[in-house]
């Protein structure tokens, strides 16, 4: 395996595994939506490109400072190419982050758009009085996208194929 492709995310199946079909790779990654995950992997709408899409979207809690309320909303997506000549899924990952700021949501501070090997994670802790009488924080809001990404890529490796990162719409 070259720079390249540990950059990218490409991982091989193990010695031993026996590749399967392309019908049943798909089917693996559709079942990951009876596992009650947080995303879903659907097939692609008009204007997506890929086999299937995996979707995840989150709205971050919201925050005040000052007089003014902040809310982050981060859309996490990974399109995914079924390539049976090579028994592969190639995988291209997309994020939009955008940061809301006021009561209305016209106003937008921020947009980010991300291509190519994501790895995103937030938390948000507050303060709180324990049972002692002292205070400690307790995380109020955990993210992280390699709990996506990780499960998509074992259904893929599990079933004997290669999961390979692209930078380049499918």
């Amino acid at each position: 395996m070259g720079l390249f492709d540990k950059l990218m995310g490409t991982r091989r199946p193990g010695r031993g595994i026996a590749p399967r079909s392309a019908a049943e790779v798909r089917a693996a990654l559709l079942a990951l939506n009876e596992t009650g995950v947080q995303w879903v992997v659907r097939n692609p709408t008009s204007g997506e490109s890929g086999d299937l899409v995996a979707e995840w979207r989150i709205l971050e809690p919201a925050s005040k400072t000052l007089l003014v309320r902040t809310q982050m909303s981060r859309t996490l997506k990974t399109s995914m190419r079924l390539v049976p000549g090579d028994r592969e899924v190639r995988a291209l990952d997309e994020q939009w982050d955008v940061e809301w700021i006021g009561d209305s949501r016209t106003l937008a501070r921020s947009r980010e758009y991300t291509r190519g090997p994501v790895t995103t994670f937030s938390r948000q802790w507050t303060y709180e009085k324990g049972p002692d009488g002292r205070r400690r924080k307790v995380e109020t809001f955990h993210f992280n996208s390699r709990q996506m990404k990780d499960s998509l890529r074992d259904a893929v490796l599990g079933a004997g194929w290669t999961w390979r990162g692209v930078m380049r719409k499918l």
